[in-house]
């Protein structure tokens, strides 16, 4: 995937001298960048104040698609005069729907232009905006996700998870030193420069990020949940979450999952107020005492007592980063890696044998609702349409959830539904609630009718899926599903497989916005908290 192209809704207004009191509103004349819409579009605003242009076509030209996120999408784009090639972040006016939405896109842009130069951080070259949209044009990063790049390597080491956790915390230490706090560190916001082993790590991402000032305190939860400081639940944060979030990309990056994992949004904002950190599990005893500490000290749930940055880059095992071992810490590390991206292959190649078993009624009642959704009879549902049809037919879902209907049933990832594809929309939306049809979904993996899928059965059936590395992959998944621990998968572990939450690596932003603001904190007796959404 190109840069990324996420620009989340919602987040606190950035404060500034004079504008005490009530929220000006954005579509009102008097609004500061506001100016009339002299080309006859729907969109009579303005977001940025100050953009390069408003024809971006006059200076450069848009190429293939690179990414997409829940705001906009982001292409190659190709200065005419140099031949240069850059990324341009398009951000649909019509997703602005709110003062929070166009605040969020302009302090965005504040914040990348007011960070000096850094080897490190992706640099904003221009801004236009028409009509439709605002187009943000930025340096090219190709070089794919840095996940992505662990798991092509084939290995990884503690001195390689050192120098890209060094690059890290010194990205923060630059937001830091220049008033800006990130918000939302993690691995999709780090992009390689190019396909180079030698290629510069860049920072992508600053949607979430807010400007403050010392002892300034934050009560807005925001950004990606797996990476949240305990502190943002408590809605009294400062600074010293980029950290947190820092030394959970650390744990990551040494042993392949998160510190504070469960299915529900409940159970993570419970397992990161618990803030215990599991060392115990492969490969952790094969991991150096001071890579641990540093994590520990980075994982430290009094945000008083954390570590800053200059702190972390200090620390010896950073200090001595040729001396941090360099052996692979195991395939079973990267393998987890890959897991997760396969897993939902797993469950999408279940959907799609539920979807063959369906009955004729259950197959007309589905056409009859995919013919209603598609309003243009195209054969292919928008993001607009399928959220419209599921509000027709009284299902009232949030934003952020249809987006992540959308990304899970889009196999051929065009951005739209075919039939096939909204089947398992359907299918999902009825919560997997059909046992006889999970019973032949299981049916279908185990092959020899043993009543277990087995190693060879998931591996055979996945083989289309799989890599030269798909052994490890093979087991990781099994060693996930199989919560028995007897080398194979039952049909109740499958089924729990199905109907559980989605991939931590696809948590998305807006949806942790939407749900964590839900959460609530109360004090027991005992003096733990209990989280209740």
């Amino acid at each position: 995937m190109g840069n990324c192209c996420v620009t989340p809704a919602g987040s606190s207004p950035t404060k500034r001298k004079g504008r005490k009191g009530k929220k000006p509103n954005p579509f009102a004349i008097d609004y500061p960048g506001y100016h009339a819409n002299d080309g006859g579009g729907a969109n009579k605003f303005y977001v940025l104040k100050d953009a390069t242009g408003r024809d971006i076509g006059s200076q450069y030209e848009l190429g293939r698609e690179l990414g997409r996120g829940e705001f906009g999408i982001t292409y190659l784009c190709t200065e005419k005069e140099t031949g240069d090639a850059y990324a341009c972040k398009s951000i649909s006016k019509k997703k602005l729907r709110t003062a929070v939405d166009i605040e969020d896109v302009r302090r965005e842009v504040e914040i990348m232009r007011h960070m000096p130069e850094h080897p490190n951080i992706v640099t904003l070259k221009d801004t236009y905006e028409d009509d439709n949209a605002v187009h943000l044009v930025m340096e090219l990063c190709e070089g794919g996700e840095l996940f992505d790049r662990i798991v092509a390597r084939g290995h990884y080491t503690e001195r390689a998870a050192a120098l890209v956790t060094r690059t890290i915390v010194e990205v923060v230490q630059a937001c830091h030193r220049h008033g800006v706090m990130h918000r939302d560190l993690k691995p999709e916001n780090f992009l390689f420069a190019n396909k180079k082993e030698t290629a510069p790590l860049k920072a992508i991402d600053f949607g979430l990020s807010v400007f403050f000032k010392p002892g300034e305190r934050f009560t807005e939860i925001v950004g990606s949940p797996y990476y949240m400081a305990p502190e943002v639940l408590k809605r009294n944060y400062g600074p010293e979450i980029d950290i947190w979030s820092a030394g959970v990309i650390l744990y990551i990056l040494l042993c392949g999952v998160p510190p504070f994992w469960a299915e529900t949004e409940q159970g993570v904002a419970q397992a990161i107020i618990r803030s215990v950190i599991d060392f115990k599990r492969d490969p952790w005893p094969k991991v150096s005492d001071k890579a641990k500490d540093l994590v520990k000290r980075m994982l430290d749930p009094d945000p008083r007592r954390r570590l800053t940055a200059q702190e972390v880059l200090d620390h010896p095992w950073l200090q001595n980063i040729h001396k941090a071992p360099n052996v692979p810490l195991g395939e079973n590390v990267r393998a987890r890696l890959k897991q997760f991206s396969v897993m939902n292959k797993f469950k999408k190649r279940a959907l799609r044998v539920v979807a063959e078993h369906l009955s004729v009624e259950e197959v007309a009642g589905i056409k009859e609702m995919f013919k209603m959704m598609d309003v243009n009879n195209n054969g292919k549902l928008t993001f607009e349409e399928l959220k419209a049809g599921l509000m027709k037919i009284g299902q009232n879902v949030p934003d952020a959830d249809v987006q992540m209907l959308m990304e899970a049933a889009d196999v051929d990832g065009n951005g739209t539904l075919d039939y096939g594809e909204f089947v398992a929309v359907s299918i999902h939306l009825r919560k997997m609630g059909n046992d006889e049809h999970l019973h032949k979904a299981f049916a279908y993996f185990d092959q020899n009718r043993s009543g277990y899928i087995e190693i060879e059965e998931l591996r055979d059936c996945l083989s289309d899926d799989l890599g030269s590395d798909g052994e490890e992959v093979v087991n990781a998944i099994i060693h996930d599903v199989d919560t028995d621990k007897d080398g194979k998968i039952s049909y109740d572990e499958f089924a729990t497989m199905m109907k559980a939450g989605t991939d931590w690596r696809k948590a998305s932003r807006q949806y942790s916005r939407e749900r964590f603001n839900n959460l609530s904190l109360k004090l027991m007796k005992d003096g733990s908290l209990q989280v209740t959404m």
